[in-house]
């Protein structure tokens, strides 16, 4: 799920949608506008899930998607390898997420996790 907003409206630390991929904007520079053109804006940004950095220059009036963020608690059913299997704490739906190498230690069965989802994608957090 995705919202619409303008480019000028954009802060540091909030997300938005590059390549239809959410991204992280990690910073943000506007130059004045010209004589006959319009203020511009770059924004670098890294991907919440591939971990890319992306680069856009911009209108500051022009439209962009900012991704709807949710951060949730599942509880670790069975863990095969590098996946586990977990349980959404709220709507008791069941999936697979696949655990990050700095967290496999920590991710055991029957503790919960708390895991990022936007535009279908699932992290563990």
């Amino acid at each position: 799920m995705k919202e619409q907003t303008e480019i000028g409206k954009l802060k540091e630390g909030r997300y938005m949608v590059i390549e239809d991929e959410p991204c992280k904007i990690i910073g943000i520079s506007t130059s004045k506008p010209g004589k006959h053109g319009a203020a511009k804006a770059r924004i670098d940004a890294v991907g919440i899930f591939d971990g890319v950095k992306r680069s856009i220059v911009q209108p500051v009036s022009a439209k962009t998607y900012v991704p709807v963020v949710e951060r949730k608690s599942a509880q670790v059913l069975s863990i095969a390898g590098t996946i586990a299997q977990v349980m959404d704490m709220k709507d008791y739906s069941n999936f697979e997420i696949a655990i990050p190498p700095e967290k496999t230690g920590s991710v055991t069965v029957g503790n919960e996790v708390m895991y990022i989802e936007a535009l279908g994608k699932r992290k563990i957090d």
